[in-house]
């Protein structure tokens, strides 16, 4: 990851007055930042200014930030994009709806900057942490690279939402291992963001549907376990 002082930020949001709070506080501690006023405008900005994050917001005119968000995670180049969203929604189900299509954090308004800026530098120390973890994987026919954030299976490439790999990267990483909806919360998305437990069971889902389901098992009451 790249110093501070280089990384990009794209704030998205309908609220002028919120972009202006955040685009000062950011560029205060060295941010490069750029911004829009709605979810279609935030995706041709996404893949024009290659954000290291992006701060989104869910109510916005002309297409609303989770369909935004799921629109950013299908550009390969923006796989490694943080995504967090700044929101008045309050209700369980927006919040699912974040995480299903890739939040990587979940931050409800009105926004306090200093403690959103501690949430980005601390998004970012995690990431530098697993940087130093072994890369790559192989276990029967799947090969995960965590240098490249890619899956193989059988010879082909399959491409993972980036929550979807690191979950899938730490269970075979700890084969044979079970682990509670809580541990795989705290090592996938951290201590400091709040996530619902059923946020790991629709990851776990979708990783299934995606690479077999003779890989994950289910461990009934305790949690999930990769099987050699």
């Amino acid at each position: 990851m790249s110093e501070k002082q280089k990384l990009k930020v794209l704030v998205v949001d309908d609220e002028e007055d919120i972009i202006e709070i955040l685009r000062y506080n950011l560029e205060k501690e060295g941010y490069e930042v750029s911004t829009a006023d709605n979810g279609v405008k935030a995706v041709k900005k996404a893949i024009s200014f290659q954000p290291d994050i992006i701060l989104l917001d869910i109510m916005m005119p002309n297409q609303d930030g989770v369909e935004t968000c799921r629109q950013i995670r299908e550009v390969p180049e923006l796989k490694n994009t943080f995504i967090i969203f700044l929101t008045a929604r309050s209700e369980e189900y927006s919040e699912v709806a974040a995480f299903d299509v890739g939040a990587d954090d979940y931050i409800h308004k009105p926004i306090k900057p200093r403690a959103l800026i501690s949430r980005i530098a601390a998004l970012f120390r995690r990431e530098n942490k697993k940087e130093t973890d072994a890369n790559h994987i192989a276990v029967r026919d799947l090969i995960i690279d965590r240098s490249s954030y890619t899956i193989s299976k059988d010879g082909q490439t399959i491409i993972l939402p980036k929550k979807e790999f690191e979950l899938l990267y730490f269970l075979a990483k700890n084969p044979n291992m079970v682990f509670s909806r809580d541990e795989l919360l705290k090592n996938i998305w951290g201590a400091d963001v709040f996530v619902l437990a059923r946020t790991v069971d629709v990851h776990i889902r979708k990783v299934r549907e995606k690479i077999g389901d003779d890989y994950i098992f289910t461990v009934k009451g305790v949690g999930y376990k990769f099987n050699l």
